[in-house]
């Protein structure tokens, strides 16, 4: 999106933010269309981690759906934090291009987990466009 105020002209990028609520990153087993573990990970350790994480249900054992908080968020592995550092170490993605990819990352997690129609997608649009 482009906005253009006079001589004043930017481009207008989203700001990747976590919003609450929202989990679907939390859906570790999203289907064919999403990378496994064994596609993003080089070392098997962390994709015994992943799998590890992994419930029957497909969800990751420490997120508490009826709250949908992680309940070790502070002690959360170096692959379930959103970061540029992570993205350039994992998807191989410049730290210049981070909002843009983790955006977009993340619009495609809650369209597969909440649909395109969802109010988790509604809050994460709001808060990638309201922040810039």
């Amino acid at each position: 999106m482009k906005t253009t105020s006079g001589f004043n002209s930017r481009n207008k990028e989203p700001t990747w933010q976590c919003v609450q609520n929202c989990g679907a990153c939390c859906k570790l087993e999203k289907g064919p269309n999403f990378p496994s573990a064994e596609e993003i990970f080089d070392d098997p350790s962390d994709i015994e981690l992943f799998n590890s994480l992994v419930g029957s249900d497909g969800w990751c054992i420490h997120f508490d759906k009826s709250t949908r908080k992680c309940s070790i968020y502070a002690d959360r592995p170096y692959f379930c934090r959103v970061e540029p550092d992570i993205f350039e170490i994992l998807y191989g993605i410049e730290t210049k291009k981070f909002n843009k990819e983790a955006c977009s990352c993340c619009i495609d997690t809650i369209k597969a987990v909440y649909g395109s129609t969802s109010k988790e997608l509604e809050n994460f649009n709001a808060a990638i466009w309201s922040s810039t």
